[in-house]
């Protein structure tokens, strides 16, 4: 069965490296991510997956699959495959993502030719009228309301904090290149 998430969920698009990693998605019900190449958010409703050329001809370069986000935690390699203690990133850490049953597309959203991918938001809505994996990028003012989504769920989860400064004319482009803080007015 195939079902579009709402039209305002929040979807992050992730790289499904391999096979195997489908596949514990789908038996074990979770995905991983190295802390060191993660997005700044990952309090997303869903995940889609963006699959690579591992997955041969027939099933490279498109997104087959998505599945709901349960819920998240920071762990090690080591931890998430314990038959591979030697893997020289054994002790990196890794965010491992809860999933919920891989559901199938009804129709695979497609790269128009190969795409480095790494990660990519958009909304339940682009994801349902996409055909190609540019459909899925959003624009113009949905994309600002995108981002303040996206920046509502990173302060509450507490993984951003605001912080009050003095009140002072500060370039918006300057405080997101800071790391998603946010100018509240101080008070004298």
């Amino acid at each position: 069965m195939a079902i579009y998430p709402q039209v305002s969920a929040l979807v992050l698009v992730a790289i499904m490296p391999a096979p195997r990693d489908l596949e514990v998605a789908r038996v074990l019900g979770w995905y991983r991510i190295p802390l060191r190449f993660a997005p700044k958010v990952i309090e997303v409703d869903y995940l889609a997956f963006y699959q690579t050329s591992a997955f041969g001809e027939a099933g490279r370069w498109k997104i087959d699959y998505i599945a709901d986000l349960r819920g998240h935690e920071l762990t090690t390699r080591q931890a998430l495959f314990k038959d591979e203690p030697d893997h020289p990133r054994a002790h990196e850490e890794y965010y491992k993502l809860q999933v919920g049953p891989l559901l199938r597309l009804p129709r695979p959203i497609l790269a128009e030719h190969w795409r480095r991918i790494t990660f990519l938001y958009t909304t339940g809505e682009y994801l349902a009228r996409a055909h190609t994996v540019n459909e899925l990028v959003v624009h113009s003012d949905e994309r600002e309301v995108l981002w303040r989504s996206l920046r509502e769920r990173a302060l509450a989860s507490g993984r951003y904090q605001t912080i009050e400064l003095p009140e002072m004319a500060i370039d918006p482009l300057l405080l997101e290149f800071l790391g998603g803080l946010r100018a509240i007015p101080g008070k004298d």
